[in-house]
């Protein structure tokens, strides 16, 4: 399974970033995953292209295909202005023009990065509402990360609990046996009961 990852730090290095990494390290230890990350800083201006040219840059391209091929997502985004970064919402602004089934029923973990803990409703009041109108299917726990939650007790509680409810829908189902009877054989047992 593929397992793609959407950071739009724009620092180097960047809380956003390690934040990212470590939700997608919880998620590996819990399900066989290849993991690719799309650090959107680096896509910035092909982004901006894309908005007067109507024409993706191959790297932009690139990360595209990424997202709407993966079998589930970790998004993360430092908080501006209590919302998630304008190259956050345009990376997906740009994404559902170039397809608007993009991201429709993949699995995905929200997550922000920001200086207060009072911005952590950004996952609830923005986030949450753009995946569900892209149509994505957004994990229970949302991971919030203040600069004075890093190393402190808690995070690392939150990290692998939205790991483990992203790595339990990522993985398929399993068949039920009575799915393998063909439909006839099953309503005939059904009959003779």
């Amino acid at each position: 399974m593929k397992l793609v990852v959407v950071s739009a730090g724009l620092s180097v290095p960047s809380s956003t970033r390690l934040l990212a990494d470590r939700l997608a390290a919880a998620t590996g230890r819990r399900t066989d995953v290849e993991i690719e990350t799309v650090e959107l800083r680096d896509l910035a201006v092909q982004i901006a292209h894309n908005f007067v040219t109507g024409f993706p840059g191959p790297e932009l391209s690139a990360a595209a295909d990424a997202v709407k091929g993966a079998d589930g997502l970790i998004v993360v985004t430092p908080v501006f202005s209590a919302s998630y970064s304008g190259l956050f919402k345009s990376f997906f602004d740009v994404l559902t023009v170039l397809d608007k089934d993009a991201v429709a029923g993949t699995p995905v973990l929200l997550a922000a990065t920001g200086g207060s803990a009072r911005h952590s409703l950004v996952l609830e009041h923005a986030m949450r509402p753009l995946f569900s109108y892209l149509r994505a299917l957004a994990v229970p726990t949302a991971v919030y990360a203040a600069s004075e939650d890093w190393g402190a007790d808690g995070l690392d509680e939150r990290i692998e609990r939205a790991a483990a409810e992203l790595a339990d829908i990522m993985r398929p189902a399993p068949v039920r046996e009575e799915a393998l009877i063909p439909f006839e054989q099953q309503l005939a047992a059904l009959r003779t009961e």
